[in-house]
């Protein structure tokens, strides 16, 4: 399998400079007034609809909370900007956090799992492919230090074919466009990507997240979400962390019971159709609060597969080591 390592990481003043290209504001959310001002670092996935209906609506800052929605292209510049006190608040895919504790950074902590979005990752081959054996000698895209990647990696590992699948680093808008074209002949990806391949002609999913190895055993995806804050700002705003992670389960419980009423909100957000968006909504799996404690208890099944994760980073070079995944765990504000 030919592959080329790829760090998560940036250091110095490259991390300043990807926090300060990756933020974009979101116009027009208007400031409440005596609010507790919060920096949230979002994108379009599906992670971050929680945050962002949340502020749509109204219901943090009527709970005096003012988020200000900062998008980012990837999760490593999302936390970069965490690290240099741009972000206060942010869903992130575990595998940028792992790297960074890794490192040794001690600036944030995990306080919520919001989803798991196994079913809308997933890897697609052409008719004809009924096998992951049927992928030998055949190229295979998928964006490099992901989730997708990861999933690739155990799936062929498993399988037996790391050497005989050329596996190409594709940027994953551009994943859709590799596959119409020819110049791959599977393709590993997460919504929206997801949606728009597999409504492509002649395509079928061969494996989701559900067929990860350590899925089944301990229900984590290979990149799965976590919420994390920045430490220095949630010791300073106890309360208003409290508030938010109230308002925030409050709108995960929405997407998991009006999944019709959430997606008129988050189109303008995804520019999805209508129908990809309540798809989507479905097909993850929404936490609610009550649920937290549990997730996150240490020892626990959960944490303990955050920590088996962690290991496998190592195990496929995309890491240098493992850390004690728990040290970075703290359920005080649920």
């Amino acid at each position: 399998m030919n592959l080329s390592r790829r760090n998560f990481l940036h250091t110095g003043a490259a991390l300043s400079a990807a926090a300060a290209a990756g933020g974009l504001s979101l116009p027009g959310i208007a400031r409440a007034a005596n609010a507790t001002p919060v920096q949230y670092g979002g994108s379009a996935w599906l992670g971050h609809y929680p945050a962002y209906l949340a502020m749509k609506s109204g219901a943090l800052a009527a709970s005096g909370i003012d988020q200000q929605w900062q998008s980012f292209g990837t999760s490593s510049a999302r936390m970069s900007a965490v690290l240099s006190g741009g972000i206060d608040i942010a869903c992130t895919g575990i595998v940028s956090a792992l790297a960074l504790m890794a490192r040794g950074a001690k600036h944030f902590s995990i306080v919520a799992v919001p989803e798991s979005f196994g079913r809308v990752e997933g890897l697609f081959v052409r008719e004809g492919v009924n096998s992951l054996q049927d992928l030998k000698g055949k190229k295979l895209g998928v964006t490099f230090a992901s989730s997708a990647h990861l999933l690739v990696l155990d799936l062929l590992g498993n399988a037996g074919l790391s050497n005989d699948v050329t596996v190409l680093n594709v940027p994953a808008p551009e994943l859709p466009g590799a596959i119409q074209s020819g110049q791959i002949d599977a393709a590993a990806a997460w919504t929206p990507q997801f949606n728009r391949i597999r409504a492509m002609s002649g395509m079928k999913l061969l494996a989701d997240d559900t067929q990860f190895s350590l899925y089944k055993k301990y229900n984590v995806t290979p990149g799965p979400d976590v919420l994390i804050v920045r430490n220095a700002w949630a010791e300073k705003n106890a309360d208003a962390v409290r508030k938010y992670l109230k308002v925030y389960f409050d709108t995960c419980q929405m997407l998991r019971d009006k999944p019709d009423d959430a997606a008129r909100s988050l189109i303008a957000l995804t520019g999805m159709s209508a129908l990809d968006q309540v798809e989507t909504i479905k097909g993850a799996e929404w936490y609610g609060l009550a649920q937290q404690t549990q997730l996150l208890k240490a020892p626990g099944s959960y944490v303990d597969g955050l920590q088996r994760l962690a290991e496998m980073l190592v195990t496929y070079k995309q890491i240098d080591k493992a850390p004690a995944v728990r040290q970075w765990i703290n359920t005080s504000y649920l």
